[in-house]
């Protein structure tokens, strides 16, 4: 490809709108271009490259035993009535009327879909296990859409689904895409993290992420350096500290004037933040909830909801709390009635804490639970954090921020059990199947690779994902025979294969250098007066900072053995 004749033209000013690294250089270097908030087309070489990323993808799907299909982006609303994740994904889900007033959902994924395509394609036993697959654009009208392609609201997906007769058939075709994405990612050159996560929407008894740490990332990795824990902070645990004030005490009531906030309590009334209890209030699906936690801790709002299952789950406005006839800053599950209460089990963890008296600047000594009082449910909903103890060994508990790159799942029998989507044993018995499903957003890795494979100079793309193999770069002079030797080195490069991006444009050697960088091409090839004098070419690897001299005589060849290696690594 002749770059004079590219669509796109490079940026040397960072995008005002861009935050992230991948974001700023895929909008230098013209690879795609904003439409709308979350919504990017890709121009040719961003394209490239994600064609680059899918056939990768489509290889080792295949070679799992991965069949591909292409689904309806279009779908009957009613179907996601049936299976409730109308209510789950809420305003996430695009939705439209057809001309015939009929509701419509735009695909963010297809459990509903494949479900129902299998139940009539699936009698027996005989027919599963199976892995169907499909790459293709998928839709969430995402409220923060942010960092480029890192989250969007219309982006390419791998989604693949797996049907099997029981949990054993699961478990193996569940491990068949975690070593296939393991291939797919180091074959991207994109070194990932396995951590537990929450299901959401997608729903399921288990779930894993593959994440991609970076300074950049916007989930937030909890990790143990000890042992192998590692889980996104939306469903990570830590052991919680057991704080023994002896035997229960009789509740005693005392005044806390001027005190509202529990670092307030504490300091008055000269006690740790771990022997009280702080009250917490949200509003799920229009009712206020009672939350009761540690004082120490923080409430993780993906496990409360997790528990409480609302479709809409909010902090509660001063407001609304005062409207429930309840005492902001003083408040306590202590002889509360007519609302739910949902206590975290740290309440289980000790004794005779500090709660709130339901007066003002009243505080109560002593309680306990569940002598002092009831919850509805006691669960864990407490966010784990750097420096807590890790469930598993007790180190202490690391921090660091990653990008979700992939993730999978085990539904079990949720959708196919709402789809009668059903099998016959060999005994003539039926059995729901029982499922998985695998996604990976090939827009979300391209973005992942450059937050790992970049510099202050651009991109350095890993030479399996590069748009082009080879930049070749001529520096023209008047009287030399740089044009002449470029072009026959292009008709032989191409020849031999290689992928080319021919810089045969009259621009300095600075502006052409500083495009090579930020392209990111692996391999620079620069024929100038000076390299044709000692008949050679100068030949730069983009990840590495020295250049040499090499002949022109052979040059096809090495280059095409080195894109071999390149590859095969």
């Amino acid at each position: 490809m002749r770059l004079s004749k590219l669509f796109g033209k490079t940026q040397r000013e960072v995008p005002a709108e861009a935050e992230t690294a991948s974001h700023q250089l895929l909008l230098r270097a013209s690879m795609i271009q904003q439409l709308a908030a979350g919504i990017y087309s890709y121009l040719p070489l961003g394209w490239r490259v994600l064609k680059k990323i899918e056939n990768i993808i489509r290889d080792e799907m295949d070679k799992a035993g991965g069949q591909e299909v292409n689904l309806p982006v279009l779908q009957p609303f009613e179907m996601w009535q049936q299976s409730g994740r109308d209510q789950a994904l809420g305003k996430v889900l695009f939705t439209l009327s057809d001309r015939r007033e009929r509701k419509l959902a735009l695909g963010p994924t297809h459990e509903e879909v494949i479900t129902e395509l299998v139940k009539y394609n699936v009698q027996s036993y005989r027919d599963l296990p199976l892995l169907l697959y499909q790459i293709q654009v998928k839709f969430r009208d995402e409220p923060r859409p942010r960092g480029g392609l890192i989250r969007v609201r219309e982006f390419i997906m791998k989604d693949l689904y797996s049907f099997d007769v029981d949990e054993t058939g699961l478990d193996i075709s569940y491990q068949k895409m975690d070593r296939a994405y393991r291939n797919i990612f180091e074959r991207c050159g994109l070194p990932t993290m396995l951590v537990e996560a929450d299901s959401g929407a997608i729903g399921g008894k288990d779930s894993r992420e593959f994440m991609v740490v970076t300074e950049n990332g916007e989930d937030e990795i909890i990790y143990c350096p000890g042992c192998n824990y590692a889980a996104n902070a939306e469903k990570a645990v830590s052991a919680k500290e057991k704080i023994d004030n002896g035997q229960p005490l009789a509740v005693e009531e005392v005044a806390t004037p001027g005190a509202g906030s529990i670092e307030e309590v504490a300091v008055f009334l000269k006690v740790p933040h771990s022997h009280t209890l702080k009250a917490v209030f949200y509003i799920a699906d229009g009712k206020l909830v009672f939350v009761v936690i540690r004082g120490d801790l923080d409430v993780n709002e993906i496990k409360l909801n997790n528990q409480l299952k609302a479709s809409e789950l909010r902090l509660a406005t001063e407001a609304e709390v005062i409207k429930a006839g309840l005492v902001a800053g003083a408040a306590s599950p202590v002889g509360i009635k007519g609302f739910k209460v949902i206590a975290d089990d740290s309440v289980n963890s000790g004794t005779n804490f500090v709660a709130g008296g339901n007066k003002p600047e009243t505080h109560l000594k002593n309680v306990n639970y569940p002598r002092d009082f009831k919850a509805d449910i006691v669960a864990d909903i407490a966010s784990a954090r750097a420096g807590d103890k890790c469930p598993g060994c007790g180190s202490a508990l690391v921090s660091t921020q990653g990008i979700e790159v992939g993730h999978i799942f085990k539904l079990g029998t949720a959708y196919s059990q709402k789809f009668d989507a059903s099998f016959i044993d060999e005994k003539g018995k039926p059995h729901p199947m029982v499922m998985g499903c695998y996604g990976l957003g090939l827009s979300r890795l391209m973005a992942a690779v450059i937050e790992q494979h970049h510099d202050e100079k651009g991109i350095i793309w890993p030479p399996t994902l590069a748009p082009y193999q080879v930049y070749l770069c001529p520096l023209y002079k008047e009287g030399a025979k740089v044009e002449e030797v470029a072009e026959k080195l292009y008709a032989e490069l191409e020849a031999e294969g290689l992928e080319v991006l021919f810089d045969d444009r009259p621009e300095s050697p600075g502006v052409k250098f500083n495009d090579a960088d930020l392209l990111g091409i692996p391999l620079r090839l620069t024929v100038s007066p000076r390299t044709l004098d000692k008949n050679s070419v100068e030949l730069k690897k983009r990840s590495e900072k020295e250049s040499e001299l090499v002949p022109i005589d052979g040059i096809a060849a090495r280059l095409k053995k080195m894109v071999t290696e390149f590859n095969s690594v």
